[in-house]
């Protein structure tokens, strides 16, 4: 896995880490066991404070991907549903607040909002389960 960090995108470092290997973990790319590099080891790779990689793994923890053994590193845990759900809930979260944010700009209203959003639901692939699309009709 390569992380890759911007200075320019207006998120803090430390969050741009914690994103890609919470992201890697989500999706498969990192799995259980898998060693990550050491908090020293990476941020040496990608010429950064120790400080900024340490609080990225310590929330990495906190959020229940990775667990560090001491004088061992730190290693990736097994996924729990609950977690890669409530990981999901936020992802979809965001995406609407940014979604709301730019329809406050371009002047858009509630009923202009829920008639783009069925729109995208009608076009867009069919939901994990169907309760996805009742529960977006019910609005």
């Amino acid at each position: 896995m390569r992380v890759v960090l911007s200075n320019s995108s207006g998120v803090p470092l430390y969050q741009q880490i914690k994103d890609q290997i919470g992201l890697a973990v989500l999706s498969g790319e990192l799995t259980e066991g898998t060693a990550l590099p050491s908090v020293r080891a990476l941020a040496r790779d990608l010429r950064i404070s120790i400080i900024t990689t340490g609080r990225a793994y310590a929330e990495l923890s906190a959020d229940g991907f990775i667990t560090t053994v001491p004088g061992k590193g730190a290693f990736v845990l097994p996924l729990d549903s609950a977690l890669v759900r409530e990981q999901l809930l936020r992802q979809v979260e965001d995406g609407l607040q940014a979604a709301l944010d730019a329809a406050g700009r371009a002047g858009l209203g509630r009923e202009d909002l829920i008639r783009m959003l069925d729109g995208l639901i009608e076009a867009g692939p069919e939901p994990a389960h169907e309760g996805a699309r009742e529960a977006a009709g019910a609005q």
